[in-house]
């Protein structure tokens, strides 16, 4: 039996400590929805722009790659262990950028997903272009798709037109990047927004929904999940990263800081859907993970 790192007390927050190739066969279980940041590798000793310093694109040696073909297996061989944990209905969020975008689309159609769109995060606030020979970068994608080409799956439609102005709700979505009130437990290099994974948690789940993010980091998808009454399990290799995530999940208990969230996130249009998807802390049903 694994023994999980950390579990809230309500059992709707659960955290794995160790690497997600090995510890997903360790159990069967069958999730709503998965989003997966998986590395970019794009750790090429590189600079950018961070807080007005000028920094190291390094992230880490879990970033780097020596060619293609080993993106190419890393990305084949953990969506086909998440496809396994994934209901027949259910759907896939994978984000990156053109260093590992194109493989992890590559993958999904070699195992029989559907790809449903490919959203683009265009941020408001990029960092600068340093070197002036280029465009500025200033997008991630992440493809939505479902696990069976001819399975119906969950899109919460009239809430995201409702959300966009009652308008048509694009594949463009623009959001500034990670803020500093976001980072109030410690940093993560590739932390994303809470408003990001809030957005892509209400599209296509419903309340009391199990989600499982493989490459954890520092649980912004658990956070994002239990403000809006979804559930959550994370694997995370680094001890460093899953303390962040216990001590965000232990944060969040705290009613004015969910108050301080909720204004946070009022200010992109999230904060109305929270009155009808389960903002406040509630009571869900036991556990199901056999933890």
């Amino acid at each position: 039996m694994i023994a999980p790192y950390f579990c809230s007390a309500d059992r709707d927050f659960n955290l794995l400590l160790g690497d997600t190739f090995e510890l997903l066969p360790q159990f069967d279980f069958k999730f709503d929805m998965i989003f997966a940041d998986p590395p970019y590798f794009l750790s090429n000793d590189g600079i950018s722009v961070q807080a007005g310093k000028i920094v190291c694109v390094n992230k880490g040696e879990w970033d780097r790659a020596s060619s293609f073909d080993q993106i190419g297996a890393f990305n084949t061989r953990w969506i086909s262990q998440c496809r396994d944990k994934l209901k027949d209905n259910g759907t896939i969020w994978v984000s990156g950028t053109y260093h590992n975008i194109f493989s992890v689309a590559d993958s999904l159609c070699k195992l029989g997903f559907k790809i449903l769109n490919v959203v683009t995060w265009a941020k408001t606030n990029p960092p600068p272009n340093i070197s002036c020979r280029y465009f500025t970068y200033s997008a991630e994608f992440i493809i939505w798709a479902r696990k069976l080409q001819k399975h119906p799956h969950c899109f919460n439609y009239a809430l995201m037109k409702h959300l966009n102005e009652d308008k048509q709700m694009t594949d463009v979505w623009r959001m500034p990047a990670i803020a500093t009130w976001e980072k109030s437990c410690g940093k993560h290099p590739t932390q994303k927004p809470l408003a990001l994974l809030t957005r892509i948690i209400l599209a296509s789940t419903h309340k009391n929904a199990w989600i499982l993010d493989p490459f954890a980091g520092s649980s912004t998808t658990g956070i994002a999940a239990n403000l809006i009454g979804r559930r959550y399990l994370g694997i995370e290799r680094e001890r460093e990263f899953a303390e962040i995530s216990r001590r965000r999940r232990f944060e969040i208990e705290d009613e004015a800081i969910r108050s301080t969230y909720r204004s946070k996130l009022k200010e992109i249009g999230l904060a109305e859907s929270f009155e009808s998807n389960g903002f406040a802390h509630e009571e869900l049903p036991c556990m199901e993970l056999p933890f």
